[in-house]
């Protein structure tokens, strides 16, 4: 009798199922130039318009093109993750390829996890290209004893928006609506959290809501170990837990709400088949 065929182990799956999405996302150039592309273009133009001005924070002044230029690389994280995962995984369900995939033994977590470690490689990508641009462009000076801190805040805070990101495209109706939500909740948490607009000295009610968002905490965080006059050395802990927290309540909304078909009716292809059949 011949042994029965055992699935592969679920560590390499992840690994492969990750390498397959960062292939899907390397052939889209829409993806690539909305996420990566886009904010760098942003970034010149700012910079170019914004004079030789300082922004006077709690540990110094910074020049504000490495202000903006730190603020608009961890903004393309957030870009990397929680935009692309909202915004890729519904159109996925309403192909049908989630519900293929759901039919595979492939596990769940697996599949799950692998759009999100994808989701973070290019993030880290993203931020490792944005500071590179900014150390040959605008003087950013990324301490070698500031290194661990930096990579601890950007994976910790990708991991977390990412999550974000499934909790959104779970609870979307339908593919269309999810850019439109998406970029409802990201834009406006950008304008009061100093990526585009550096604010010295906001309305407190700005700064309080800024603050208990998601996004403030991780430009402040990923800004720490960077600042030119006084760069840290240990994670922001503070700002972390509150991405970290944001973070844990939209995993356990994603894995709640999570579907792998599309709604009755919701899906734009499968409208316009019906359409066209009859």
């Amino acid at each position: 009798m011949t042994e029965a065929r055992r699935f592969p182990p679920s560590l390499p799956l992840l690994i492969r199922q990750a390498g397959h999405q960062l292939r899907l996302f390397v052939r889209v150039p829409v993806a690539v130039f909305f996420t990566i592309a886009l904010p760098f273009v942003v970034l010149l133009i700012i910079n170019a318009t914004s004079g030789d001005r300082l922004i006077r924070d709690p540990n110094g002044e910074w020049p504000v093109d490495a202000f903006v230029c730190v603020a608009i690389a961890a903004f393309t994280a957030v870009s990397a993750t929680f935009t692309n995962l909202a915004n890729m995984v519904p159109i996925r369900r309403e192909e049908g390829v989630l519900q293929r995939w759901r039919s595979t033994p492939l596990p769940v977590w697996v599949f799950v996890g692998g759009h999100v470690l994808a989701a973070v490689v290019i993030a880290v990508a993203s931020v490792v290209f944005m500071l590179a641009v900014g150390v040959a462009l605008y003087g950013v000076s990324v301490p070698l004893s500031s290194i661990p801190a930096l990579v601890v805040t950007v994976v910790v805070a990708t991991t977390a928006f990412a999550a974000m990101g499934m909790a959104v495209a779970a609870l979307v109706p339908t593919a269309s609506a999810a850019s439109g939500v998406a970029n409802a909740i990201v834009l406006p948490m950008a304008l009061i959290s100093n990526v585009f607009i550096p604010m010295e000295s906001p309305p407190t009610a700005l700064d309080i809501a800024a603050n208990l968002l998601p996004l403030r905490p991780f430009v402040d965080a990923v800004q720490a170990p960077l600042h030119p006059v006084d760069p840290t050395t240990v994670p922001q802990w503070g700002a972390l837990g509150v991405i970290v927290l944001w973070g844990v309540a939209g995993f356990a909304c994603a894995v709640r709400t999570f579907r792998w078909n599309a709604a009755p009716g919701g899906s734009t292809r499968r409208r316009r088949a019906a359409h066209q059949s009859g």
